[in-house]
């Protein structure tokens, strides 16, 4: 069975990763990071949220209004309440990025932040962001960048324009070090601040946590092999898998037990010589895009979610009608689609009955209907004609895709 997505790490890397480095592994991987991000500085974290949290607490933002999208990963906005601010949702654009001049409109005397999201590796429109910037400059931009490896908006990298950038590393990432989150910034001020925070609030790893990491990254390579995923997809749906799996739950606001405890310097060799491969990672990402989006382009029942010319594409998107029926029709077939993000987080029992009564009906629509085809590490043309195959199949006779509600202009 073909997965959504393979690590990005082999298990080659993995057993590389293993021999012990030269001790200072973790600053090794945060300066190789930075520099491939073009940036100053890169301090490293044990998720992505985590990172969001310290980031919050560096800049003093406390008790405010965070504008985020309503359209991302849920994990953001339970970062942003349990950083002691809540979060003020902005309905997405076409592109299901949030849109940038609802951000705009607002803006209140208790915003604090704005969380620009690039989902699917599509861009922030930089160009509404500086609209943004130039009216509001006393509100600092964060980039999350948790889908976007070196994005571009007419050829301007969109990590780089906010006061700081967030990135996940888990393994469904374009690449990863297992587990963890990374924050990029060129404020040295900031930096300094950021490890500050970082020392007070997470603990190092312990041997049995570095041996639990390479446990679990050692699995993943065989899980996801196509001859042995049909195993490990009945086992997730079996709920067997929910420990690994399931990164949240829709009633309550919580972080992984875990969150406060650091990286391992095994987790930073693997994302040491991740950073060395990120480029041709993204390359395998974009070609993928590119030969569905040729080859299925005359599907109606599929409509792919737009896409600037700079996207890194994290996922290879497009929406359907009856995305449930979509997803088992293909898994009979060997293929299994999936959906990174299937809620507006605001809808979600934890969120729903603690806002203002609000209506996010582009966000619903993409959350409702929207589907990622399968990617690997390195663009395979055998197992993209066969995805491009089944779906072709799988869509015929289906409904129009019906086309997103009328939300924000942009």
């Amino acid at each position: 069975m073909i997965p959504r997505f393979r690590p990005p790490m082999s298990t080659t890397d993995v057993l590389r990763a293993i021999a012990p480095g030269s001790g200072e592994d973790i600053a090794a991987f945060e300066t190789a990071f930075a520099e491939v991000m073009g940036q100053s500085a890169a301090i490293a974290f044990p998720y992505g949220r985590t990172a969001l949290m310290a980031l919050m607490a560096a800049l003093g933002i406390e008790g405010r209004d965070v504008l985020c999208p309503a359209y991302t990963c849920i994990v953001v906005p339970n970062a942003i309440v349990l950083s002691g601010n809540r979060p003020d949702f902005v309905d997405s654009a076409s592109d299901a990025n949030a849109c940038l001049s609802t951000a705009l409109a607002a803006v209140k005397a208790s915003t604090g932040a704005l969380i620009a999201t690039s989902i699917f590796g599509h861009p922030v429109n930089l160009d509404d962001l500086a609209k943004f910037r130039a009216e509001h400059l006393e509100i600092p931009v964060i980039q999350d960048c948790a889908h976007s490896f070196i994005c571009e908006w007419n050829g301007q990298p969109v990590h780089r324009h906010g006061i700081a950038a967030i990135f996940g590393l888990n393994i469904s990432k374009t690449m990863s070090s297992v587990f963890g989150g990374m924050v990029t910034t060129d404020n040295a001020d900031l930096a300094d601040r950021l490890r500050a925070v970082r020392s007070r609030m997470v603990t190092p790893a312990s041997w049995t946590r570095t041996w639990q990491h390479i446990a679990y990254a050692l699995a993943v390579g065989p899980a996801f092999w196509p001859p042995l995923f049909g195993v490990t997809d009945r086992l997730r749906r079996s709920g067997v898998l929910d420990r690994f799996t399931r990164y949240y739950a829709e009633d309550r606001i919580e972080m992984p037990a875990d969150h406060l405890v650091g990286m391992t310097k095994f987790q930073a060799r693997v994302g040491l010589a991740q950073t060395g491969k990120l480029p041709d990672l993204i390359k395998a990402r974009r070609s993928y895009d590119t030969f569905y989006r040729e080859q299925l382009a005359d599907l109606p029942a599929l409509a792919w979610v737009e896409r600037a010319m700079g996207s890194s594409v994290s996922h290879c998107a497009a929406r359907v009608e009856r995305r449930d029926h979509i997803l088992a029709a293909a898994a009979k077939r060997g293929v299994e689609l999936g959906y990174v993000i299937e809620y507006s987080v605001p809808d979600t029992t934890a969120y729903r009955h603690s806002l203002e009564v609000q209506d996010f009906p582009v966000a619903r629509a993409f959350a409702r209907s929207t589907i990622n085809l399968p990617t690997s590490p390195v663009f395979d043309m055998e197992m993209a004609r066969r995805v491009a195959g089944t779906l072709r199949d799988v869509l015929a006779g289906e409904p129009d895709v019906a086309a997103l509600p009328v939300g924000p202009a942009g």
